[in-house]
């Protein structure tokens, strides 16, 4: 569903008030967070979505990176994960066993354990995860913790909605945008697991709602400022190309429409304007830290194969976001 619409169906439900849960949705974090005991929290997250690429591992490579990457950014480890599928009865079997054999490789990696899941028959073919994670209460992190004063860091680049449109469009190959494809595939823990200080004060994933609305949201949550330089911000190649030709999906308008009067974009072209709402699909960590450890978590990230970018400030002022050119 698009922001305003979930927004819209979502105020009408009761929130939940109770002790265990430490993080609801609220400020619409990355995935619930219930205590356990004084020394452990449980993280429960549910991510699926219809193919973004036409190879069958390859795109269960992807939902399952993308579903593990919510815990991650909650400050844990996925413990265990069930699969979620809806299946067209035309689809050959040897497409889903794919699917679910990319996505069953990338819950090996992580370390977690693949249990079961849920299937049924479908006019349209979906794919994703139901994980379960834990994490050290000390080590919980949440989209609301960011300070003023802050500094941001990225840990992949942008523009995964734009270049699969071309992709779709048959207008690139698989080939073609590899470094992104493998990008995506990549789990978010090669960050996570060396950022559980007392300086990283928030963190969120850049997903569905574009790097512009999960800032907004941590911006919300935390009652601060999120200031972005655009020139610092790293994006796949030929994003910016293919959005000047106007190829970028519908998730890039819904995105605007829900956020824009919170993010401001100041002497953006408006392809760059396009790239700064993108959908995004296994996309990175926006991390705030303690200005003072920022240069260092970013080369340690670095040398971990991370891409990870200093990519702008927090600032004390109302809950938006602006995005100017330095």
């Amino acid at each position: 569903m698009g922001p305003g619409a979930l927004s819209d169906l979502l105020g009408e439900m009761m929130h939940i008030r109770d002790p265990r849960v430490l993080v609801g949705y609220d400020t619409s974090d990355d995935a619930a967070v219930l205590a356990v005991d004084e020394d452990r929290c449980l993280i429960h997250t549910v991510d699926f979505f219809s193919p973004v690429v036409d190879d069958p591992y390859l795109f269960g490579q992807i939902a399952a990176a993308n579903a593990l990457s919510d815990v991650y950014a909650m400050g844990g480890e996925p413990f265990s994960a069930l699969n979620i599928a809806a299946l067209p009865e035309a689809l050959p079997k040897q497409a889903a066993q794919g699917i679910m054999a990319g996505g069953a490789a990338v819950v090996t990696e992580a370390k977690a354990l693949l249990v079961g899941g849920h299937t049924i028959a479908s006019r349209e073919l979906f794919f994703g995860m139901a994980v379960t994670g834990w994490c050290c209460p000390t080590d919980l992190l949440t989209n609301a913790g960011a300070q003023p004063g802050d500094v941001l860091l990225l840990t992949k680049p942008l523009g995964t909605g734009i270049v699969l449109n071309a992709l779709r469009g048959d207008l690139l190959s698989l080939g073609d945008c590899h470094a992104m494809l493998d990008s995506m595939v990549q789990l978010n823990g090669l960050a996570s697991r060396h950022f559980k200080t007392p300086a990283v004060h928030a963190c969120t994933d850049i997903t569905g709602f574009g790097l512009a609305g999960h800032a907004l949201e941590m911006a919300r949550g935390s009652g601060v400022e999120l200031h972005f330089a655009f020139e610092k911000l790293a994006s796949y190649d030929g994003s910016l190309t293919w959005a000047s030709m106007g190829l970028v999906p519908q998730g890039t308008y819904a995105n605007k429409e829900a956020f824009a009067s919170a993010v401001l974009t100041e002497g953006l072209e408006l392809c760059e304007e396009d790239l700064v709402f993108d959908p995004q699909t296994s996309g990175g960590l926006l991390i705030a830290t303690a200005p003072d450890s920022a240069r260092e978590l970013n080369t340690l990230l670095k040398n971990h194969s991370v891409a990870s970018r200093i990519v702008g400030r927090v600032v004390a002022g109302p809950p938006r976001v602006i995005v100017s050119r330095r």
